[in-house]
């Protein structure tokens, strides 16, 4: 018999998938990735059922193959399906090695620009009363990229800018290092500065990157908006 292989009678008909998990969800489950059967034209909303978790944390996003999607977006055989919780939040760079304002402030420079605005954050060494040792960034790499890309566009459209860059660190990052480095030029300051302020706020809660706090006694994945 040709064609595509066929279910045996009284057989609903399967989807698998991969799952990806992030930060303290990948710590719950004990993988990054997990493999899920659904039934055919199940919607995405009841992956996490499937996954075996507990209870569904507040906030979750969930991506289908590296764009965010809606709980009612049907899935398919071979998807890949990030569940992804709530993120810490020109050239848009993720980097282990040490960060370069300098770098940054170069790939925005035009001769259409009468301003360039920065953003760099650090790593401090008190948060929430507790003693900081050193931060972990966590990212989606590929989607983190991409929403990173378009957040610029957004921010260029909205404020008329010349050029945006986006860099962040992944991986251990210890007090006093650079974390994130925004930089914006445009043809004016009001706009520059404006845009820049907005990256960051934005930034925070968009984009699939997430950072766990080491301190003196214990470690915390801190949430949106951090």
């Amino acid at each position: 018999m040709s064609g595509a292989a066929r279910q045996p009678p009284g057989y609903a008909l399967r989807v698998k998938l991969q799952v990806r998990l992030f930060a303290a969800l990948r710590e719950r489950a004990g993988s990054g990735t997990l493999e899920v059967e659904l039934p055919d034209g199940a919607a995405l909303g009841e992956v996490w059922p499937a996954l075996g978790l507990g209870e569904e944390p507040a906030g979750l996003l969930y991506a289908v193959n590296r764009a965010y999607a809606e709980p009612t977006t049907p899935l398919a055989e071979g998807d890949e399906v990030a569940v992804i919780p709530p993120v810490s939040g020109g050239d848009f760079l993720l980097s282990e090695l040490p960060l370069s304002l300098e770098t940054a402030v170069a790939e925005v420079r035009t001769d259409e620009a009468g301003a360039v605005a920065t953003f760099v954050g650090t790593t401090r060494n008190r948060s929430r009363g507790r003693e900081v040792l050193h931060l972990e960034y966590e990212a989606y790499e590929g989607m983190a990229e991409k929403v990173m890309s378009d957040l610029a566009d957004a921010l260029r459209a909205r404020h008329e800018l010349c050029a945006v860059a986006i860099h962040h660190r992944v991986g251990r990052v210890d007090v006093g290092e650079t974390s994130v480095v925004i930089a914006v030029s445009a043809p004016h300051r009001a706009a520059a500065l404006a845009a820049c302020r907005e990256a960051i706020d934005e930034l925070k809660v968009t984009v699939p990157l997430w950072k766990k706090e080491v301190y003196e006694g214990g470690e915390e994945w801190i949430g949106r908006g951090s």
